[in-house]
Formats: C-alpha cells, sequence, structure tokens
C-alpha cells in the first residue's frame, strides 16, 4: 500500500474516538470501495489533563485473516458486527466488503442493549421474507459474534419425518388395498363361481362338485362353503333318486305329498274318481305264452296307459296283475277330475287302437280291455303296518268302481260310467245309456253308461269310436244286468 492510500482512508475514516475511551481498544471495519477489504483497530495511547484521549494508534489488517475464519458453509451462519452494526465479517466476502449494515436491527439492538454477554431470539429477515432463529455473543472490545439459521432448516428433520412418514403411510394404503383387492377377489371369484353352480343345480344338475372348481391354498370359510355345497348336492341326489322312485310307485303328486309330510296316516275323507281296466282274456293268453313275452306284452300296454293317466293328472295307485286301478282327487283334488278321468279313458281307447295295430303288423294277436269309472267319497292315506306301508284309496266307491268294469263283458263295451261320473261331466261328453246292472255288494242297480266322445273348445262333439270299442257281450261273474 502506498501513502495515498492511507492518507486517503484515514481521511473517510470516522473513527468513533468516543467509543474508544470505553474500552481498551475498538475494532471497526475500514473497508473502502473498490479497495482491499480492511478492518482497523484502534488503540488509545496519549490523554490530555481532562481525561481526554488525544491520540490513537491505528492499525489497518486485510480482513483476509479473520475472513477466512467464516468462510465455512454450514446450515448455520456467523458474522461479527461493530459498534455501528456494521458487518466485519461474513461467510460472504462480498457482504463484508460493502461494510453492510446488520438488517436485523432489532436483534442487533437487543444485543447491543443487553446486560447478558449471550442471548437467542426468532426473527424475519426483511429480505428474504423468512423466518430465522438467531443467537448473540458480545465481546470485550466491542464486536459481536453472531449465528442465525432458517427456521426452514431447523424444522427439516420433522419435514423429512413428516414426508417419509406419509410416504410409508402410503405404502401402506397401497399395499393394503391391493391386499383388500386381492382377497376380494379371491372371495368374490369363488362365490361367483358358487352362484353359477347353484342355478346348474336349480336346473336339476346334482353332478357339480364345487370343490374341485373352487380351489384355496388354506382351507378357509370359501372352502369349507365349497365343501358343504358338495354335501348338499349329495344329498338333493339322493332326495332325487327316492323322489323319482317313489314317482314310478306312486306318481308325482303323491310323492311330493309323502316327502313334504302332508299324506297323514290313518286316512283322510275326499271326493274321488276311481279307475279300473283289466285286459279280456288274460288267463287263456299268459297260460300260452312264455313268462317273458307275458311281462314284456304288460310292460308295453302299462307304458301307453300310465303315460295317459299322468297326462290328464291322474294317479296309479297300483297294477293288479293285469289290471290298472287309478285315482282322481287324492292327494289332491281339482274342481275337473271326473272331465279329465273320462278324457284319459277316451284317449286309453285310441291309445290301444295304436298297439293293437303294431301288434298286428308284428303278427300278435290284439288285446281287448274293458275300463269302469265311478265318483263318489272315498278314504286316502297310508294304511299297513309300521314295516310295511302303502298309500291307495279304500271304501265302497273303489268297491263300485272295479265292480263296473267288471260289468263291461257284459255290456260288451270297451267302457263304462256311472251315473255319478255323468252327474259330474254333465253334457261335455257324447254318452249313452247302456241299461242298469246288479252288483255285488249294493243293493240297488247302477245306473250304467257308455261314452262315444266329447265336446271340443267349438263346442261341436268328437266321436272317439275304434273296432275295439264295442264287443260280443259276455257272462260276467257278479254282475247281473237288470
Amino acid at each position: 500500500m502506498d501513502e495515498n492510500f492511507i492518507t486517503e482512508l484515514r481521511s473517510k475514516q470516522q473513527f468513533p474516538i468516543r467509543n474508544v475511551a470505553q474500552g481498551t481498544f475498538e475494532i471497526m471495519n475500514g473497508s473502502l470501495t473498490k479497495a482491499p477489504p480492511l478492518f482497523t483497530i484502534g488503540i488509545p495511547i496519549l490523554k490530555d489533563p481532562q481525561g481526554r484521549i488525544t491520540h490513537i494508534a491505528l492499525a489497518d489488517f486485510q480482513l483476509t485473516a479473520l475472513q477466512g475464519l467464516f468462510n465455512d458453509q454450514a446450515e448455520r451462519t456467523f458474522f461479527l458486527i461493530d459498534r455501528k452494526g456494521n458487518i466485519l465479517a461474513h461467510s460472504d466476502e462480498e457482504i463484508a466488503t460493502l461494510k453492510k449494515t446488520f438488517t436485523q436491527k432489532d436483534f442487533a439492538k437487543l444485543a447491543q442493549e443487553s446486560v447478558s454477554l449471550r442471548g437467542q431470539k426468532p426473527f424475519m429477515d426483511a429480505e428474504k421474507k423468512t423466518r430465522h432463529f438467531g443467537a448473540f455473543a458480545k465481546t470485550s472490545f466491542g464486536v459481536t459474534v453472531f449465528s442465525q439459521i432458517s427456521e426452514e432448516v431447523i424444522l427439516e428433520p420433522a419435514v423429512e419425518v413428516k414426508r417419509k412418514a406419509f410416504y410409508i403411510a402410503g405404502l401402506f394404503l397401497s399395499g393394503s388395498i391391493l391386499l383388500i383387492f386381492m382377497f376380494s377377489m379371491s372371495l368374490t371369484s369363488p362365490i361367483e363361481t358358487l352362484a353359477e353352480l347353484i342355478k346348474g343345480v336349480a336346473k336339476g344338475n346334482f353332478d357339480v362338485k364345487a370343490s374341485k372348481k373352487i380351489t384355496s391354498l388354506f382351507r378357509d370359510e370359501v372352502s369349507e362353503l365349497a365343501i358343504a355345497f358338495d354335501k348338499m348336492t349329495d344329498g338333493l341326489k339322493e332326495r332325487d333318486k327316492v323322489k323319482s322312485l317313489f314317482n314310478k310307485f306312486h306318481g308325482s303328486s303323491v310323492t311330493d305329498d309323502l316327502l313334504k309330510g302332508n299324506v297323514g296316516l290313518g286316512g283322510q275323507n275326499r271326493n274321488v274318481v276311481v279307475f279300473f281296466s283289466d285286459i279280456r282274456g288274460f288267463t287263456a293268453f299268459s297260460e300260452k305264452r312264455s313268462p317273458e313275452e307275458v311281462v314284456a306284452m304288460l310292460n308295453e300296454y302299462f307304458g301307453l296307459m300310465v303315460s295317459v293317466i299322468n297326462k290328464h293328472q291322474g294317479v296309479v295307485d297300483k297294477f293288479i296283475g293285469d289290471a290298472i286301478m287309478a285315482v282322481w282327487g287324492a292327494p289332491k283334488s281339482t274342481p275337473r277330475d271326473a272331465h279329465n278321468a273320462l278324457r284319459a279313458c277316451l284317449e286309453m281307447r285310441k291309445a290301444l287302437a295304436e298297439l293293437n295295430a303294431k301288434r298286428i303288423a308284428r303278427g300278435q294277436n290284439p288285446i281287448n280291455i274293458g275300463m269302469g269309472l265311478h265318483a263318489g267319497a272315498a278314504i286316502s292315506g297310508t294304511i299297513g303296518s309300521d314295516e310295511r306301508m302303502e298309500y291307495t284309496v279304500i271304501g265302497n266307491t273303489v268297491n263300485t268302481g272295479s265292480r263296473i268294469e267288471a260289468s263291461t263283458k257284459a255290456f260288451g263295451a270297451d267302457l263304462l260310467i256311472s251315473d255319478t261320473v255323468l252327474d259330474a261331466v254333465g253334457e261335455e261328453f257324447l254318452v249313452e245309456y247302456a241299461g242298469a246292472a246288479e252288483v255285488k255288494g249294493r243293493t240297488d242297480p247302477i245306473k250304467l253308461y257308455k261314452v262315444r266322445g266329447y265336446k271340443d273348445v267349438h263346442g261341436k262333439m268328437v266321436e272317439i269310436r275304434t273296432e275295439y270299442s264295442d264287443y260280443t257281450p259276455e257272462h260276467a261273474d257278479k254282475v247281473k244286468v237288470a
């Protein structure tokens, strides 16, 4: 440095002499614009008789040595200020060189006026509009060390923890949603499969196996449900077999009531229509044929007749050798039981003619039958013992129906009905009076009628007669034509 620089420096410096008197020495920022950064130390050396300082020794130092202590970049910012608030040293060398005044004047004033040598206080940075926390430490030679740190830096660990907490919570929530979705899929998919299987069972398919279609790594509630479902279908399958077997022996209406427990033991009084049919000359026929031929003929004949009876809502009560006993009105009755029974008889007449045509074509003899129909009160229910029971109808009406069927031989007709049946059907059928017959078990003769046809939906009479409808009358046991 030359002499002119020192002269200029001293002319521009206004060293606070009055302040020097208060201490041993004074330090201030002596930097000039466009000049090396300096700091100046003033030491009083002479006083006048009144004690006033007259001479001060000044020493100028480059700020480099002092500035180096504050150049370390860290989360905290350290700097020095003199008594006037000018910055002596700062982590930013430019700030130190320009002798900027500390912007937090209130905080600087608090530090300067504080009795304590140390203190701290939050404050707002007017330039950056950010909140900071500051601390100060006063020295004996007039400089104060300041330290400040941003609230954002202080809270950064908390913010980081919060951020990680949200991140972990997000991961946990995403994982939970994924697990819930997978669990719901593992639950809803088998249930949807089970629902489809139930639809199949409702249609009568009992061979489905839910345990084979619904698989699980663990034996959970769904797999237990599949096993229970299979047991249920096995039970339904067995029930269906029993029902099918019952149908073959009793008919669907009787079977349904038996399975529901609606058929009471001991019998019930009902108004029924009783049907009997018998094959003419069956004894002679069976004596000349092998058992296999007889059974084959009966099975073919029964197959046709039973189908017609079932079609018209009748119930086959039993087979008595070659005879058929059927009933309408038990266990369930309808207002048209007599109509259905008589229509069934006419359809059986047609079915027999078709069967005989096949038998003749095969070189076999045709079959003649007699059918009797009677209406009245009877007792229906299960009779027998604890070891063997049978559902049937019994009573005088049944006996009379059997006698009417036997009378067909004496009148040479394939079908005879009683006056009680005629009263029930009214004028819907084409009938003619056959005559009266005295039968065993009744004191009064029974009026019997031949049925020739029925009235169609248009009110026109349709005649149904075949070559097997009438034949030569014969002697009939237990029957006497009046």
